[in-house]
């Protein structure tokens, strides 16, 4: 398939998917493989079953797992772009580190909303191998992490928030130290945004209406009180907290227009650098904002 310039340079997924490969590690994937009308391998992206098998064939081929699984109905992200981002907060601990990317267990990184998934834990420890911790509302999400992470035998940490109200509170210790925390927010206000959300995704696919999204979704992966905006607020506000106890705060933004209420936001939280970082997957363009309060010269790994 064509390369995936707008990939990060290290994103495994810049030529697209081998399809040939990832049947051979994942027999199962080949009942759902079709044909596009240039003759080449694909799947059906409203398929629900096929998405999940192919994200089980990436992630056992290209990142090491022996299993991987999620609960039905919830969240099964696209793995290159979770992956992007993964690469690109290793360039943003590159610029303190001599421009050379940290590698090993020394570099602690905290994902906020971790999902039933497991994604960013499972990617970023295979790539670079830091030291993940998870934390999630949803008692089953946490559930399904666990069972991954115990089939593969890998150590990564897991907590449960049981504050919706709070993100940072009641997970980061007095004594924890973390390089970098990473975060994919809700992008709703509400239920009924999130349905208006799911049936424009299917329009922009050219699948007609469905209340079905086929990367799936609960409550607490879509949507919250003041949506994207609103939890990045009290992301914020509650960071200056937790100001020393963490290098780099980060989260995607999905939405441009949440980027200026944004700046002003850090810039009242007195932030020492805030940055935008832009990436893009094919014809979609995303981007994660980072702010620290950490002066230059004391940001060495």
């Amino acid at each position: 398939m064509a390369i995936k310039l707008m990939l990060h340079p290290r994103n495994q997924h810049r030529e697209g998917y081998d399809f040939e490969r990832l049947i051979v590690e994942s027999p199962e994937l080949e009942a759902f493989i079709t044909k596009n009308p240039r003759g080449q391998m694909t799947i059906n992206f409203q398929d629900v079953d096929a998405v999940r098998l192919l994200n089980r064939a990436l992630l056992v081929t290209h990142y090491g797992l022996d299993f991987w699984d999620i609960p039905a109905s919830y969240l099964c992200p696209p793995i290159p772009g979770r992956v992007d981002y993964i690469h690109y907060l290793a360039d943003l601990l590159a610029e303190s580190n001599d421009q050379k990317i940290p590698h090993g267990r020394g570099i602690r990184a905290l994902d906020i909303g971790t999902g039933a998934s497991l994604v960013y834990p499972l990617t970023g420890q295979h790539e670079y191998g830091w030291d993940f911790t998870g934390v999630d509302i949803d008692p089953v999400s946490l559930k399904s992490a666990r069972q991954i992470c115990e089939r593969n035998k890998l150590y990564i940490k897991l907590k449960r928030q049981n504050n919706s109200a709070d993100i940072f509170e009641s997970v980061i210790g007095s004594d924890d130290r973390f390089h970098l925390t990473l975060c994919n927010p809700p992008f709703h206000a509400s239920p009924a945004q999130a349905e208006q959300g799911t049936r424009r995704k299917w329009r922009n696919l050219g699948k007609g209406h469905s209340a079905e999204l086929n990367f799936g979704g609960q409550n607490a992966e879509l949507w919250c009180p003041g949506g994207e905006i609103g939890f990045m607020a009290r992301m914020v506000e509650q960071s200056m907290n937790f100001a020393d106890q963490c290098l780099w705060f980060t989260c995607l933004v999905s939405k441009k227009d949440n980027l200026r209420p944004l700046s002003r936001l850090l810039k009242k939280a007195k932030v020492v650098e805030f940055k935008v970082v832009e990436m893009a997957q094919g014809q979609k363009t995303s981007r994660f904002i980072a702010w620290t309060y950490y002066p230059e010269r004391q940001r060495a790994l």
